[in-house]
């Protein structure tokens, strides 16, 4: 019997060799529809003045699990030109809400994917109408993240070469996304939590690339942790998680934790699990976000477990209520599985529903 503590895998990532299926139909918008544009899409085409053309989308939050930013990176990556992604380099919802600082890891795992990375701020927010020291509906600083296009649209070098001269601006940006927060604290009369404590993540990461790694390694350390004890409620789990490392080319690691860990004799199944209680499959975004996940496993090379080898199994489970019928599927969801079923045999990696094969 295998316990969860020993369920420790390693892994190396080389390059990415993946072909999105699955990616949504991307509304365009020209640069004066921008503003318009972050309020109404997750992820949308945006022509510049000079009718060149990006796929942006952007985050809520630097935490990868608030509002599917998976999701929102993965319809973009069948557009052929330039990716894009902004994410705040902190959000704070106040002090009776959460607060999340950008990780490492985030930027590494977009350059592998090709996708450049803007990091911004929020400048502007509402008060919640449900408490009194928490903030809401954030927004950008449109003309810091219109700046930035700008830049990157007559930028040559590679989406890791754009996201290290990112990286090189945080503290700055940490600076003026702070600034930001007093000013929206000052006039909302809303309690932020403590600048100093946010000033002193700030400063540890200004030294450099590597400071900044390490401190957001530990703190992924500490969250995939968690993970391996923690049920969410949109997983329907039966095996045991594991902890997952992955090493790139890059020289960044990735804590994952899989929902749930398989071992036959060789091989390894890497479990991505996605459930809902209805008589319909998980929504397409918890879909989407699973199949980001086998974009990693299904391109993992030189895996370990102890000083054994195996070869990974990327699996996609998929888990529904009692009343679920595959043959009752109204045409959005048939359409759906259909396209699910065809990436996963072109990408190499397999789909499970109530624990049938699809």
């Amino acid at each position: 019997m295998i316990s969860k503590t020993d369920i420790d895998i390693y892994a190396e990532i080389t390059g990415i060799e993946y072909d999105p299926l699955l990616c949504s139909d991307l509304e365009s918008f020209y640069y004066g529809e921008f503003g318009a544009a972050l309020s109404n899409e997750t992820t949308f085409i945006l022509r510049t003045d000079s009718n060149a053309q990006l796929a942006l989308s952007w985050w809520v939050s630097p935490k990868r699990t608030r509002s599917y930013p998976y999701t929102r990176v993965y319809n973009t990556l069948g557009f052929a030109g330039k990716r894009v992604t902004i994410i705040p380099v902190i959000k704070d919802e106040g002090q009776q809400g959460d607060r999340d600082f950008l990780q490492w890891d985030t930027i590494s795992l977009m350059s592998l994917l090709d996708v450049n990375v803007i990091i911004s701020y929020y400048i502007d927010a509402s008060r919640s109408g449900r408490y009194a020291n928490k903030i809401t509906d954030q927004k950008f600083d449109i003309e810091h993240v219109t700046g930035e296009i700008d830049r990157l649209m007559s930028y040559q070098s590679s989406a890791l070469h754009w996201n290290m001269k990112q990286v090189e601006n945080i503290g700055e940006i940490g600076t003026q996304a702070l600034d930001a927060y007093s000013a929206i604290s000052e006039r909302l009369g809303v309690q932020m939590h403590s600048r100093s404590s946010a000033e002193r993540r700030i400063n540890q990461i200004r030294v450099g690339h590597e400071a900044f790694r390490d401190l957001s390694r530990a703190s992924a350390q500490q969250a995939q942790h968690r993970e391996t004890i923690t049920v969410q409620p949109k997983e329907s789990v039966t095996g045991i998680k594991g902890k997952l490392t992955i090493k790139n080319y890059l020289g960044g690691y990735y804590y994952f934790t899989c929902d749930e860990v398989e071992i036959y004799e060789a091989e390894i199944h890497l479990i991505e699990a996605k459930h809902t209680r209805t008589a319909r499959l998980p929504s397409r975004e918890d879909i989407k976000d699973g199949v980001l996940k086998m974009i990693l496993y299904t391109n993992l090379k030189h895996l370990k477990m102890g000083n054994k080898d195996y070869k990974p199994v990327p699996i996609l489970k998929l888990t529904t209520g009692s009343d679920f019928d595959l043959n009752s599927l109204n045409n959005s969801q048939s359409t759906l599985l259909a396209n699910l079923k065809r990436e996963a045999d072109t990408n190499g990696f397999q789909v499970t529903i109530n624990g049938e094969s699809l």
